[in-house]
Formats: structure tokens, C-alpha cells, sequence
């Protein structure tokens, strides 16, 4: 079995997403079942925006019902050795442009 954890961060951003699309905790449970099987991802959907031995961060698109399928961004890290992840961010493409570098960055640090 898979670890999935979250960065404080990132679980007050899923509760106040969680609050505005209630399929979110539903559409994250089916992301899990594929990053279970497939850690990084599979398609075009997934791109890695860092890699190293120990860890990889990976911005993904998952997919909302209560968009009508359209997207939320999930950063998480997937640590090979551990066989864990950890959630880092979640936001709308439509409030947030990109991702916060600086949380990314700063997470590496802790774990590296």
C-alpha cells in the first residue's frame, strides 16, 4: 500500500477547493488509483519539474466532475525509496497561474 500525505499548505487549500467543488475529495481518491500503478504519471497530463535520485516533483492535472472534467493542478512528490508521496499544492488554473516555486523549493530543501 501507498503512503499519501500532505503539507499543511496543501490541505488548507483542498479544504477551501473542497468546499467550492464537492466532487474534489471523490476525483482525488480515482488520481490516487493512477499514481499508484503509475507514480509519475502517464500521458500528457503529468510533467516532472524536478528529478533527482531520491525524489521527483511532479504537476499533474486532475480531473474536477464538478468542473465538468475540466482541471485542477496537484504538485506532489513521489520518493522512490520510500514508495511515498506527498501532496505539496492544489489550485484552480483560473485563481493561480502557476505553481508557488518557493513551497516547492523549500520542500526539497527539508527532504534532501
Amino acid at each position: 500500500m501507498k503512503n499519501f500525505n500532505q503539507l499543511p499548505e496543501f490541505q488548507k487549500e483542498f479544504k477551501r477547493l473542497g468546499s467550492k467543488y464537492p466532487s474534489l475529495s471523490d476525483d482525488l481518491i480515482r488520481f490516487e488509483k493512477i499514481i499508484t500503478e503509475f507514480p509519475t504519471g502517464i500521458g500528457k497530463n503529468f510533467d516532472t519539474i524536478h528529478n533527482s535520485e531520491k525524489v521527483k516533483i511532479i504537476k499533474a492535472r486532475l480531473a474536477c466532475k464538478s468542473l465538468r472534467d475540466r482541471s485542477i493542478r496537484i504538485i506532489y512528490a513521489y520518493h522512490k525509496n520510500k514508495v511515498e508521496f506527498m501532496y505539496i499544492e492544489i489550485y484552480f488554473k483560473g485563481d493561480k497561474k502557476n505553481e508557488d516555486m518557493g513551497r516547492i523549493k523549500e520542500y526539497l530543501r527539508l527532504v534532501v
